[in-house]
């Protein structure tokens, strides 16, 4: 509707809809939609097929708390494609995301447990992670899912736990302090 103290105005997308229909004001060949409906409708991706080539950006308030490193993303499926190229089992993928992850814990703690916080607060990156792992390796039960979930965040705690001291040394060329 028309405004009379307002000249432009902001289209929030609320359900995909630029990435699905293009830009606000695109060329649409309406003469063509028209015609054959049913054929531009089967070109439009669904929700899932849209939401895979959606990328996992941390939150600034949460980016804030791992601001000792350089870089947070973590592309599964790059390193899933990397790993069948070389022959390596698909779950190394997981073993190197949760290096990743333990990686910017230890980055940003001065001992174990702010790297258990931390990790803690990686819960939204972990469940990206894991939906485009399994997305990789085939459709997965909703409980394989679940399991895959909490499993991956207990070997994150343990592999913080075990290897701490020797990758804060890596990081910072000295061992942490008691």
């Amino acid at each position: 509707r028309i405004l009379n103290n307002k000249s432009s105005f902001n289209v929030i997308d609320l359900g995909n809809n630029f990435h699905r229909f293009g830009p606000w004001g695109a060329d649409l060949d309406w003469q063509r939609i028209f015609r054959t409906p049913n054929y531009y409708l089967d070109s439009l991706l669904n929700d899932e097929d849209l939401e895979s080539n959606f990328k996992y950006d941390m939150p600034e308030e949460l980016r804030k708390q791992f601001s000792n490193s350089e870089e947070v993303y973590f592309d599964i499926n790059k390193a899933y494609m990397e790993g069948v190229i070389n022959g390596e089992s698909s779950k190394a993928v997981l073993v190197k995301s949760i290096a990743q992850h333990a990686k910017l814990c230890i980055e940003n703690s001065d001992d174990v447990f702010d790297a258990y916080t931390l990790a803690k607060l990686l819960g939204d990156d972990i469940d990206y992670r894991i939906k485009r792992y399994t997305k990789c390796i085939s459709k997965s039960t909703n409980n394989f899912v679940d399991w895959l979930r909490e499993d991956y965040r207990k070997k994150l705690r343990a592999y913080l736990r075990d290897n701490f001291d020797k990758v804060y040394e890596e990081i910072h060329g000295h061992p942490p302090e008691d």
